[in-house]
């Protein structure tokens, strides 16, 4: 008989369990998903191209709805886990159904923050995280004419892209002194934003927002230097923050995240946890590959091998604003090395190397990422590039010629 094993969260990380268990252990497990959004798990990366209007919810879904009936999967999404009972080994949902498990797996993800400020509670905030707030800021796109978006990481630029395609006039406000300060350099940081205003998004920076202005509706927000914006609609777009209460509240170790080892298992026997929820070592990585790192390892450890995961190289590869931006490693070179970088103001492109030892530490590309994946390998895998050092800033193929 298969045994039961419980996933809570219907995500990218969920999806990607259940696919590399499909691959070293199916028919092992009799796989329940729990998930809150009343639709099938999807790639939460794509969010801004649905809010621009360029793609529907649907075309972003991860696995058609036959895909998890063929591995056997039981997908319980549209419901809430309410509690778990470890000692009974029970979830219960909401709606008071009952769930048994012999293993449990959360993946519950992370939510976007909604700062403490003045005025948070009025029509017309929101933030920008999953499917339903979407469909809320096309809403607000449609009747709003002007709307704030606070924050300047990617869930700020991807919202006020996204915002600014369908029609709205958009200022976006961050407190740090450049755009994505966690995964750009200031060169870099200066770059995307000339070319996120080229886009008709106004860009304000150092801007601390301190209250939002409105009665009963949102009219405006105001900053730390007095400046007012007239607005119809704020966004909040400022950090996320993981959804470990669920397993605190049960009685499993958490601090930021859930606390996990190195095979993704928390400190109860039988409990793992993964993704943007789970802290490992100290850290919690709110992205993606980390995830799907994690739930290669869990499976492994599931199907009975013996993977660990040793943590990651953040990295960042997407198209933010319709911009391709990446970074990796240590790209602000903080130990020292080598710096080379390459820049083309009218081209819109910029790259920056960090070396050192002959090995490549950091990247960050922005405008033309083609690269990024290689990149990304050499700083993975430490390989020596001293042979291609010249070369290098230029991209693989002209290094390969060379090496020939």
């Amino acid at each position: 008989m298969s045994e039961p094993l419980v996933i809570i969260g219907n995500g990218m990380a969920a999806a990607r369990l259940v696919e590399e268990l499909a691959k070293r252990a199916l028919g092992r497990y009799a796989i329940a998903v729990i998930g809150e959004e009343p639709r099938l798990a999807y790639n939460r990366v794509l969010l801004s191209s649905v809010l621009a209007g360029e793609s529907e919810m649907a075309d972003i879904e991860l696995k058609p709805a036959d895909w998890w009936r063929d591995r056997g999967v039981t997908l319980l999404y549209g419901r809430k886990a309410r509690s778990v009972d470890l000692a009974e080994k029970r979830v219960t949902l909401e709606s008071g159904e009952s769930v048994f498990y012999s293993k449990l797996v959360f993946a519950t993800g992370s939510r976007a923050l909604r700062l403490p400020l003045p005025g948070a509670e009025l029509r017309g905030v929101c933030v920008f995280r999953d499917g339903a707030d979407v469909d809320m800021l096309k809403r607000m796109a449609a009747q709003r004419e002007r709307i704030v978006v606070i924050g300047g990481g990617l869930l700020g630029l991807e919202a006020a892209y996204g915002l600014g395609k369908c029609g709205a006039k958009v200022t976006l406000v961050h407190v740090a002194d450049r755009l994505m300060e966690r995964q750009l350099d200031a060169p870099a940081a200066a770059l995307l934003k000339q070319l996120i205003e080229s886009k008709g998004i106004e860009t304000l920076l150092e801007a601390n927002t301190i209250r939002i202005l409105g009665d009963g509706d949102v009219r405006g927000v105001e900053l730390a230097d007095g400046r007012r914006i007239a607005a119809e609609g704020v966004v909040f777009a400022a950090g996320i923050a993981p959804n470990s209460e669920l397993a605190r509240d049960a009685g499993i170790e958490t601090q930021r995240g859930i606390v996990v080892d190195d095979q993704m298992t928390t400190n109860i026997d039988d409990v793992f946890a993964l993704g943007e929820c789970a802290q490992h070592r100290g850290v919690c990585y709110g992205l993606v590959e980390p995830a799907y790192e994690q739930a290669r390892v869990l499976a492994a450890r599931l199907s009975g091998e013996g993977d660990v995961y040793e943590g990651s190289v953040v990295s960042t590869n997407l198209k933010v604003s319709g911009v391709s931006v990446f970074s990796a490693g240590d790209f602000l070179g903080r130990d020292g090395g080598e710096t080379i970088s390459w820049r083309d103001q009218g081209l819109g492109l910029y790259k920056k190397l960090v070396i050192e030892s002959g090995r490549l530490r950091g990247a960050v590309l922005v405008g033309d990422a083609s690269a990024a994946l290689w990149y990304l390998e050499l700083i993975r895998s430490r390989a020596d590039i001293s042979q291609w050092r010249d070369a290098l800033i230029f991209g693989r193929a002209l290094c390969e010629r060379k090496a020939a």
